[in-house]
């Protein structure tokens, strides 16, 4: 078997290419620190180190949109706990105001003070985040959604739903609370029913906001309390016309109960008097404290009228109960919400992380072993590339 010289010199050169070819890889691999160079490198590698990235991708997904979530709420608390420390401060004007030693000028002046409270819980109910979109408008974020019309009362121009964001593989949270649940679909009175007293009334009885005492008896109906004397007092069911206390002995400030409720009437009320008890309808916080500002500016001259302002003072403080006592269980909605996304990412960061190790295991380069055959493989390079030019220098015409 005879080897030409061209065929010899031909098989060197490929050779050392390829030994370059494996230095330049191996080269490739410590400037990158990737074990994984190109799929052909490791094939079920490859793969599976792009399934992880997906995974890590969709992971730090989750975790910014968590972060995101995070600073919505923290705004809506911002905003909510404002709103809170303007209704706690009216409330106290309220009472105040409600003392008997007050008269007509300085009511006025504490109506104005609430009116003042109205524009400012307004201001926190239209609040906008960085973006400039609406935080109470539910999924209307472009549009304001509280305003006040020309005859004085109050519109919501938002919608009721909540925006729901992806902040784990099954779990989602609301980023936000539409104003409608917050500001608007407030129950009046003690929440349950409407303690009110007729506005004919003569004498000076105030009826108390009362309570429901055994939810199993009440009922749901309307009832009107009527006194057929100074001293005595009927209890007539209006929904069904029945009467459910006849000829009762009247006590001021004493405790009148029947089908549930509970409530009394302090005062002289005169025969004819009535007063009523309703379900409760839907009153806004703004119509809350409109209503507030309406009553305290009306002059009360006279015991009757001024008891007329007690009653209806009564009335609208017990209202004003009901926004704060919503406002303040949204607040508790927010914080629970604010802690599981808190729970969560503290789930998803530990995920990441193992995700991410796994990664490594897969695709990063051991750099010692990568080191030593780089040496090894340029030490090789090196020795055929001298063996090469001391062969390719050989001829027979060196032995003549």
């Amino acid at each position: 078997m005879r080897l030409s010289t061209a065929e010899f010199t031909q098989n060197a050169i490929s050779s050392i290419l390829q030994q370059q070819s494996q230095l330049n890889h191996t080269q490739e691999q410590l400037s990158t620190g990737r074990n994984i160079v190109t799929p052909a490198d490791n094939p079920p590698g490859a793969a599976q180190a792009l399934q992880l990235q997906s995974a890590i991708d969709t992971n730090s997904q989750w975790i910014k949109n968590g972060n995101a979530a995070t600073a919505d709420l923290n705004l809506e608390q911002s905003a909510l706990n404002q709103v809170k420390n303007v209704l706690q401060r009216v409330r106290t004007l309220v009472i105040e105001a409600n003392n008997g030693s007050q008269n007509n000028q300085s009511r006025a002046g504490i109506a104005s003070e609430v009116s003042q409270s109205l524009k400012e819980v307004l201001g926190f109910a239209n609040t906008r985040d960085s973006s400039g979109n609406y935080i109470f408008s539910g999924s209307q974020v472009h549009t304001s959604p509280f305003s006040q019309n020309a005859s004085g009362g109050f519109s919501y121009a938002g919608d009721s739903l909540q925006r729901y964001i992806q902040i784990g593989s099954s779990r989602q949270v609301a980023s936000n609370d539409p104003g409608s649940a917050v500001f608007m679909q407030i129950p009046a009175g003690n929440g349950t029913f409407t303690a009110t007293a007729a506005s004919t009334n003569t004498g000076t009885g105030i009826i108390d906001p009362g309570s429901v005492i055994n939810p199993s008896a009440y009922t749901g109906d309307t009832y009107q309390i009527k006194f057929t004397s100074a001293n005595t007092f009927t209890v007539t069911d209006t929904t069904t016309n029945t009467i459910v206390l006849n000829n009762q002995t009247y006590q001021s400030g004493a405790n009148i109960s029947f089908s549930g409720i509970q409530t009394h009437i302090s005062g002289a009320p005169a025969a004819g008097d009535t007063f009523s008890i309703a379900p409760s309808g839907q009153q806004s916080i703004f119509q809350t404290l409109q209503n507030i500002v309406t009553t305290l500016n009306t002059p009360a001259n006279g015991t009757v009228s001024l008891t007329a302002l007690h009653n209806q003072v009564n009335q609208e403080l017990s209202s004003l109960d009901q926004g704060l006592n919503n406002v303040i269980n949204v607040q508790a909605s927010v914080g629970s919400r604010l802690e599981a996304i808190n729970s969560q990412q503290a789930l998803q960061q530990d995920w990441g992380l193992q995700l991410q190790t796994a990664q490594s295991k897969i695709q990063n380069l051991d750099y010692a072993k990568a080191i030593s055959l780089f040496q090894q493989q340029l030490t090789a390079l090196k020795a055929a590339e001298q063996t090469y030019t001391k062969v390719q220098g050989l001829s027979l015409f060196n032995y003549l």
